[in-house]
This record gives structure tokens, sequence and C-alpha cells, in this order.
């Protein structure tokens, strides 16, 4: 746990990484029916071969959506935190596929923060790298909102 004082004190600076997040068929196609897109590219394995992925991809949403679990152990928590929201994003880019059995994990870095009576609004940019990878899956710009007493 840190104070506001002491997380405005990281700005410009790395405040974590995640672990790694196994992106395998599994979790490929659980996304595919939550969220019914049901591509070939993702679900269809052998299909996807004949790709220039050469097989089955992550949804980049599916990437983006695990942002969530990655800060939550990668991201300091704010003492005296009640709750925090998303507030959106102001880029997002989608740089490399996530091939099926890959690896991913988030880095998070503090570009901006504003810290309130009750409440730091900060904005992380977040790289999620894929293992083995020099090209990451996606960089981002994440504004998020958290709450204290």
């Amino acid at each position: 746990m840190i104070s506001p004082k002491d997380l405005e004190a990281l700005l410009g600076k790395e405040v974590g990484v995640s672990r790694w997040f196994l992106m395998d068929q599994d979790r490929i196609g659980l996304f595919a029916d939550v969220t019914e897109d049901q591509q070939f590219i993702h679900v269809d394995p052998e299909k996807a071969k004949a790709t220039p992925f050469g097989g089955a991809i992550a949804h980049g949403f599916l990437t983006l959506s695990l942002l969530s679990a990655m800060a939550e152990e990668a991201v300091p928590l704010i003492k005296g935190l009640t709750h925090s929201i998303n507030y959106g994003f102001d880029r997002v880019r989608f740089i490399s596929p996530v091939a099926a059995g890959k690896r991913v994990r988030g880095r998070f870095e503090l570009i901006a923060i504003t810290v309130g009576a009750t409440e730091v609004s900060q904005t992380l940019k977040v790289t999620i790298e894929i293992e083995g990878n020099e090209k990451p899956a996606l960089v981002a710009e994440w504004i998020t909102r958290h709450y204290f007493s």
C-alpha cells in the first residue's frame, strides 16, 4: 500500500510488472463465447494456419481485458482505497498478434497523476509484452480513478 503523495513521487517511473498470463486456446474460446466474436482466426486453429498468422490468435480485446488482472498485482494500491473505476483510454494500439499458446504480461509506467482530497486520477502507460517476442502485443494509455477515505 502506498500513500497518494508517495504515488506522486513515482511519476515517470515504471511502477510494476505483472506475472505471465497464458493465452491458450481454451481462454481464447471462452472469450469468443462471451463476446460472440467467433471469427475463425481465433476459434479454428486449423483454418487459421492458412492465414499470415500461421495459427489461431487471441482477440485484441481479450489481451486488453487482462489489464485489470495485470494491474491488480503490479500497480501499488493506495492506502485507504475504497474503490476504483476505469475512466478510459487516451490511446490503444494493437502492435502484434498474440498466438494461441503464448504468454503475455503487463508493464506499467505512471505518466500522469492528479491527487484530490478523496480521489486520485492516474494515467498509466501500459505495454503488454509477448514472451519471446521483440514487439509488444499492445501499448495503451489507461486512465483510472481511485477513491479513498
